[in-house]
C-alpha cells in the first residue's frame, strides 16, 4: 500500500500578518539606527582620546627638548638669552589667523622656532616651512631686522627624514637619551628667513 503526503492547503497572507511584519521591520531599523548612532558616539570619543594621546606624546617631547635646547644651541656659539614656548605668533595679512611656534630662542642677533614632534614628518617640515615665512613677516612688520632660522626636533625620526630637515636648512634636533643632540654636519648651511 502506498501512502501518498498531501501538502496542507496554504493560506493567504491576511493584512494583520503583513502589519505585524512591517512592525518588526520598523523596531528592527529602529534599534539598527540606535546601534549606529552608539557605534558613531564610541568612535568620536576614541578619535578625541587619540587627539589627546597624541598631544601628550607632543608634550611629553617638548619637555625633553625644551630644558636643554638653549643650553645646547649656546654651546654651539648662539648666546641665546631667552627661551619660550607655545609662542603665539599673528599672521600680518589676517589678525585671525596666527601661527604657534613650539620653542622659540632669542638673542640680539638671531631667533630660532623649533618644531617638536616626537616621530615628524616630512608634512610637519613642510609646516615649520609655511610657519618661518610666517614668522619673518611678522618680525617685518614689527621692525625686527633679526635673523630668524628654524630647527625641528624628534624623538623618532628616519634617516630620509634627518636629511630632508637638514636639506630644508633646519636644524636637526634629536632625542639622545635624557638629553638631545643638534646636528650640524659639515658643509650645512642653516637657510635664513
Amino acid at each position: 500500500m502506498e501512502t501518498t503526503l498531501t501538502p496542507e492547503p496554504q493560506r493567504g497572507l491576511t493584512f494583520e500578518d503583513v502589519w505585524a511584519s512591517l512592525q518588526e521591520l520598523r523596531e528592527s531599523i529602529k534599534e539598527t539606527d540606535r546601534q549606529m548612532k552608539e557605534t558613531d558616539r564610541q568612535m568620536k570619543e576614541t578619535d578625541r582620546k587619540i587627539g589627546e594621546l597624541g598631544n601628550r606624546f607632543g608634550e611629553l617631547a617638548e619637555h625633553l627638548v625644551g630644558p636643554s635646547i638653549m643650553e645646547k644651541f649656546n654651546t654651539l656659539g648662539f648666546n641665546f638669552t631667552e627661551r619660550s614656548s607655545d609662542k603665539q605668533i599673528k599672521n600680518p595679512n589676517d589678525p585671525n589667523a596666527c601661527t604657534e611656534v613650539d620653542i622659540l630662542l632669542e638673542n640680539g642677533e638671531i631667533v630660532i622656532a623649533v618644531e617638536v614632534k616626537s616621530k615628524p614628518k616630512h608634512e610637519d617640515v613642510n609646516d615649520h616651512l609655511k610657519r618661518m615665512k610666517i614668522l619673518r613677516r611678522v618680525a617685518d612688520r614689527r621692525g625686527d631686522n633679526r635673523i630668524y632660522r628654524g630647527a625641528v626636533a624628534g624623538a623618532i625620526m628616519s634617516d630620509s627624514l634627518c636629511n630632508y630637515i637638514i636639506k630644508k636648512g633646519f636644524y636637526l634636533i634629536e632625542q639622545t637619551g635624557d638629553t638631545v643632540k643638534i646636528t650640524v654636519p659639515e658643509g650645512f648651511t642653516p637657510r635664513d628667513w
